[in-house]
């Protein structure tokens, strides 16, 4: 590549009186040098602000962002026309990620990260961009917040939340905030900077940054669910209190929830799910099939009804939001005299699915701890757990289940079908 004639030494370039072109061939005459002396590759290795920094180019850094109002990783993509290595978003959208790679570079220089705190913060947002496309099957997040964007904002909401609920279930819950932080400091970036019209996790911190002594969102007691179902006034409130609580549904679940997952004639009444997040799978309908029938003769006298339990005339999927889902929960919360904060968290829908999750974990702890140690004993076997797993079949087990996970059940919803 060829050179200029500027001077090898980093005190004689005055970076400010340089224009782009001048700048480019610097960096060929002056920064390139000492990356080969440092053992990097001038055209691979683009090189982190800690190491510009102490190698005397801090300057080069100030004029890129004062005097042309661009990042080092904008100058090295755009004016030198080099590729990093640098991080592996695992995503295929390069809007999306020159959006988070001028976050990074823009926020390490502003704030001094060191190349540790960049690669953390790089791992966070990773993360979430590659639970987004999966949830949301498209690796494009910039077009769903852009400021002349056709995505209705509740949906650019839902998408994000959707995915939370996602990392909900990977990871423990302080890294959850901390992604969560990242994230949402990305998104305020973009707003800041008019590359986005709405910062999407917006109101998701009451449901992930909770106190540390907690791993988890609290959950709902028998007295606050059998509140919340004696609260409500209509099928639609009932079915809602039931999907979350007596059935363990996400929240983006309840709001999709559509006539052809219900199997409710069959001798074990359940919910179909062809496409949920870990794959194909059922949920056991214990408690609330009536409250199902109800909702859904309901809706059957409607004209042209799309089929969805919460459906919406307005909303281009046909169904409510997850955001509205929230906003009936809360408002029922309300009427019901529930605490609106629990264990000084607000009282949200997933606390329902965490009550669901509590009955059922002490289900399967009295099953394999109480009753079937009986028999296990009986046949001098070692492990309860063996017994449960190796001894009875899928049936047995999930009649077992049923049987004990209905009794708990019943102590919330005692004002419920007892189908």
């Amino acid at each position: 590549m060829a050179k200029s004639g500027h001077s090898d030494s980093t005190a004689d370039v005055r970076w400010t009186l340089l224009d782009p072109d001048g700048l480019e061939d610097a960096y060929w005459d002056v920064v390139a040098p000492a990356m080969e002396a440092d053992g990097l590759d001038p055209e691979a290795d683009r090189p982190s602000h800690s190491w510009l920094s102490e190698h005397g180019f801090r300057g080069l850094v100030y004029a890129l962002r004062e005097y042309h109002d661009r990042s080092f990783a904008e100058f090295w993509n755009d004016d030198l026309g080099l590729e990093a290595g640098g991080y592996d978003w695992g995503i295929d959208h390069e809007p999306t990620v020159d959006a988070l790679e001028r976050y990074l570079d823009r926020q390490a220089q502003r704030l001094s990260w060191s190349d540790s705190t960049v690669e953390a913060h790089a791992y966070r947002l990773g993360r979430y961009v590659r639970a987004y496309e999966d949830v949301n099957g498209t690796p494009d997040l910039l077009t769903p917040v852009a400021r002349d964007s056709d995505v209705p904002p509740h949906e650019a909401v839902d998408a994000c939340w959707d995915t939370f609920d996602e990392l909900d279930r990977e990871v423990g819950r302080r890294t959850l905030r901390r992604i969560y932080r990242t994230t949402s400091n990305w998104y305020t970036t973009l707003v800041s900077r008019r590359e986005a019209a709405l910062n999407p996790t917006d109101g998701l911190d009451y449901d992930w940054t909770v106190d540390d002594r907690s791993g988890d969102n609290p959950a709902l007691s028998p007295d606050h669910v059998r509140a919340l179902f004696d609260a409500a006034s209509n099928s639609r409130e009932r079915l809602l209190v039931v999907a979350l609580c007596a059935w363990g549904l996400r929240t983006s679940e309840v709001a999709a929830l559509h006539a052809r997952q219900l199997v409710l004639d069959d001798e074990n009444p359940h919910i179909r799910f062809d496409e949920r997040k870990n794959g194909p799978g059922t949920v056991a309908v214990i408690y609330g099939a009536d409250t199902a029938r109800e909702r859904l003769a309901e809706l059957a006298d409607e004209a042209d009804w799309s089929g969805y339990l919460f459906p919406s005339s307005r909303s281009a999927t046909g169904h409510r939001s997850k955001s509205t889902i929230g906003n009936w929960f809360a408002n029922l919360v309300t009427r019901a005299d529930v605490p609106t904060q629990i264990v000084g968290q607000n009282t949200v829908p997933q606390m329902g699915r965490r009550f669901w999750y509590d009955r059922y974990s002490d289900t399967v702890e009295m099953l394999v701890e109480h009753q079937v140690s009986e028999i296990a004993d009986e046949q001098g076997s070692a492990s309860a757990d063996v017994v449960w797993h190796d001894y009875l079949s899928a049936d047995r087990r999930r009649e077992l289940r049923r049987q004990f996970m209905r009794e708990k059940l019943s102590t919330a919803f005692e004002s419920a079908d007892g189908e």
